[in-house]
């Protein structure tokens, strides 16, 4: 039967204590134990189904990374208060002194910004590549190199990752490829193409309210126990711990995420076309003019499309701020970063959520001043949201009125 990950999460039963159709919520800061071996066997990891403190994992926790690690196809996941508590726990995990990192050029800032200025405190070194060239990325590994990593679909500029093709050069090297899959939960399956862990930041389409910051590290039991070990795990010592109130709240929420993604993934295909007939310079990936279009058609989990982000390029800072002003005037969308929201969400990423990469290296990559992202929303009427947005691009000049 083929992998169904929305299945996966929708077969799961959890009963509250009541019998509840949703589990109890462990409201708990410490567990209580009937005897004092037993709180000693739990500090050794050796009594199964016995909790001991919530910064090491909790019943309402431990529900939602199951649920996560389902969706992902991984054996089980730990998640966290964070994304970058995902990413900095897991790359301190697998990485110590003089050890060496490959990574997309193209991510987030605040995972550029942990590679490039903090983990060279611990001696740890990145080398950032164009992760589309397999053969950049293989001559770029040293005896000291210990992980592959990269996006998915890469913020903001939305280029592919050939994952399959970098699982093998990371299994022929004894390496570790860690993909971040928070653009494309669903869409893409990055441990059924290869890669050892699977990262999303639960705060964007998994949770999809915009009111609940987290983080996930899909995985191996091994793996996640050491991220969990009392002794020397990356989770339990850097205490990136989520709430469980959080963890019940996005548990909830996950159990829609095949559907929102339908209809985000709809939206941005419509108006990814519409904007590239208008001559805009659109980037998405389920435009035959993407350069992975074929890519990632190989790799998705094809129910839930191409994903709801999608990126145009207006020419300049000066006219992106205005265009998002003026379709936040006209309650097209909201002038905000993140992503996954039911509303619209545009930023301008050179000034924003990629501003921690200098602007020489933005330009090399070719992220320019007049790029915006956009997160396209829930709208049930995509089509009158593109005739206000078209209309709002001619008001400010960026299309011309004889196009309408």
């Amino acid at each position: 039967m083929a992998f169904k990950p929305a299945n996966n999460i929708q077969d799961l039963q959890y009963f509250g204590e009541f019998g509840g159709v949703n589990p109890s919520i462990s409201d708990s800061s410490t567990y209580t134990f009937l005897s004092a071996k037993t709180m000693f066997d739990t500090f050794e990891g050796n009594a199964d189904g016995c909790y001991l403190y919530s910064r090491h994992s909790t019943p309402s926790n431990l529900y939602l990374g199951e649920a996560l690690a389902a969706m992902e196809a991984t054996e089980t996941a730990n998640v966290s208060a964070s994304g970058m508590g995902a990413i900095t726990a897991t790359i301190l995990q697998l990485c110590g002194a003089g050890d060496h990192v490959i990574s997309s050029r193209t991510i987030y800032g605040g995972t550029y910004a942990f590679f490039k200025n903090f983990t060279p405190r611990f001696n740890i070194k990145t080398t950032f590549v164009d992760i589309t060239k397999l053969d950049s990325v293989e001559a770029a590994i040293t005896k000291n190199t210990k992980v592959l990593y990269c996006e998915s679909v890469s913020n903001p500029l939305l280029e592919v990752a050939d994952i399959k093709g970098l699982s093998e050069i990371a299994k022929k090297h004894g390496l570790k490829l860690v993909v971040d899959n928070t653009f494309s939960p669903l869409s893409i399956s990055p441990a059924t193409l290869g890669a050892d862990i699977v990262i999303h930041s639960l705060t964007k389409f998994i949770n999809g309210s915009s009111d609940t910051v987290g983080g996930v590290v899909c995985g191996t039991q091994e793996f996640i126990n050491n991220l969990r070990n009392v002794n020397d795990g990356a989770s339990m010592l850097l205490g990136s711990t989520m709430d469980s109130l959080r963890a019940a709240s996005i548990l909830k929420n996950l159990r829609t995420l095949h559907i929102r993604m339908q209809q985000h993934s709809k939206n941005g295909l419509f108006l990814a076309e519409r904007f590239e007939a208008d001559g805009l310079k659109t980037v998405y990936p389920g435009l035959k003019s993407h350069p992975s279009y074929e890519l990632f058609k190989s790799m998705m989990n094809e129910a839930y499309g191409f994903g709801g982000m999608l990126t145009i390029d207006v020419g300049s800072l000066e006219k992106a701020n205005e265009l998002m002003e003026l379709m936040q005037h006209r309650n097209l969308g909201y002038l905000a970063v993140s992503l996954g929201f039911y509303k619209t969400l545009f930023s301008a990423p050179g000034s924003s959520t990629s501003s921690e990469i200098p602007e020489d290296e933005q330009k090399e990559m070719g992220l320019s001043d007049g790029l915006i992202r956009f997160s396209i929303g829930l709208d049930a009427d995509i089509n009158r949201t593109y005739k206000m947005m078209r209309t709002c691009m001619i008001d400010v000049g960026i299309l011309e009125l004889q196009k309408a």
